[in-house]
């Protein structure tokens, strides 16, 4: 799966449902309608890393907000070429990225984290860790560059882990907002919101205490299924 995808569907279907609505009444093709994926846990099972709070206002807002946005957006293209009136396009187009990339990374997030009695958190193990050490010297040198990373997102955006197609290494890339700053030829595997909605309840401007207890939660056995195979 390239970028091109991953920002359509998510990085999988399982991470992103969606249902069909057909709009052929209005000559167009069926166009997706995109729906807030169930969190795989309950908002209080990150605790204490994450606190309850931050989990509902982070999927039941934000994320709803990306979701509503990106149907609108979409929408708003097809209404264009019904009507052959693309006067907005440029404007719809870069809605189109911003909330699909938020919807993306939202439910990739999601994924790769899980309460610590439930496989999040320890070390990855495996060919992940064989990959990360690889690629970094070390899990420990990845985990430091990761982090440095993400506390160094200027405004808003993402840190992320990206698995490149085209040698098979792992690379950790910003994403400003969540589509700009962004490759190609890679798939998503890891994820971290440096969006203060992500963390400014529990830890005000202090990143790096949120990503501390971030790590905590990270569900590693996830991580490694992202992988492109």
């Amino acid at each position: 799966m390239d970028r091109r995808t991953f920002l359509a569907t998510g990085t999988a279907a399982a991470l992103m449902p969606a249902a069909l609505t057909a709009s052929a009444a209005q000559g167009d093709s069926p166009r997706t309608q995109h729906t807030l994926p169930s969190l795989p846990y309950e908002y209080t099972a990150l605790e204490p890393f994450i606190d309850a709070k931050t989990m509902e206002l982070h999927h039941s807002k934000h994320h709803k907000a990306y979701v509503d946005g990106l149907n609108k957006a979409e929408a708003e293209i097809a209404k264009a070429r019904e009507s052959n009136d693309f006067a907005l396009i440029e404007y719809w187009s870069k809605k189109a990225a911003f909330h699909g990339g938020g919807h993306a990374l939202h439910s990739l997030f999601w994924n790769i984290m899980a309460p610590p009695a439930k496989g999040g958190g320890g070390e990855p193990t495996g060919t992940l860790a064989d990959m990360l050490t690889a690629n970094f010297g070390s899990v420990e040198r990845f985990k430091k560059q990761f982090t440095a990373a993400a506390i160094a997102v200027e405004g808003s955006g993402w840190a992320i882990l990206h698995h490149r197609h085209s040698d098979g290494a792992l690379i950790i890339l910003q994403a400003e907002n969540q589509h700009k700053l962004t490759t190609w030829n890679t798939t998503p595997v890891l994820a971290v919101d440096m969006w203060e909605h992500a963390y400014y309840l529990k830890h005000q401007n202090r990143r790096a205490d949120y990503l501390a207890a971030w790590w905590n939660v990270v569900n590693w056995q996830q991580v490694q299924k992202n992988l492109k195979p």
